[in-house]
């Protein structure tokens, strides 16, 4: 396979991924909703729905962002890997690692480092198990 045709072909591999990551999101946050009206009607109880409602959209953001590193990985890595590439996937990793800290301390209430790391898929089964239960 010539050079051309492997980058073209990364490139896909990249957009691939890039459109999972939007399908993750966008199904995720319908996925939210429905579990957050089904834990209200099932318990008339507005916290422990807004509760369910941000981990598993929390859960959700995590899971949409690791799988946009994938993306951007195979982007940079595969097709381009000049020196500023990879300089801008480090910044773009750092943003988004960032952001997932945050996100998890937001959902969790505490830093990731006081607990066991987690995805952003068990953060999100986290909710629906809690939502089961109530």
């Amino acid at each position: 396979m010539d050079e051309a045709r492997y980058a073209e072909l990364m490139l896909t591999i990249a957009q691939v991924f890039e459109l999972i990551a939007a399908i993750v999101l966008v199904v995720g946050l319908v996925l939210a909703f429905v579990l957050a009206a089904r834990t209200y009607l099932r318990t008339r109880q507005g916290r422990m729905t807004y509760t369910i409602l941000r981990q598993f959209l929390g859960g959700v953001l995590l899971l949409g962002l690791e799988i946009l590193v994938a993306g951007d990985l195979i982007r940079t890595v595969a097709v381009a890997p000049t020196l500023d590439n990879v300089i801008v996937l480090g910044l773009i990793v750092l943003i988004r690692t960032f952001l997932s800290f945050s996100l998890e301390i937001e959902i969790e209430g505490v830093p990731p480092w006081r607990r066991a790391f987690v995805s952003g898929a068990s953060v999100a089964a986290s909710a629906v198990r809690k939502a089961e239960q109530a």
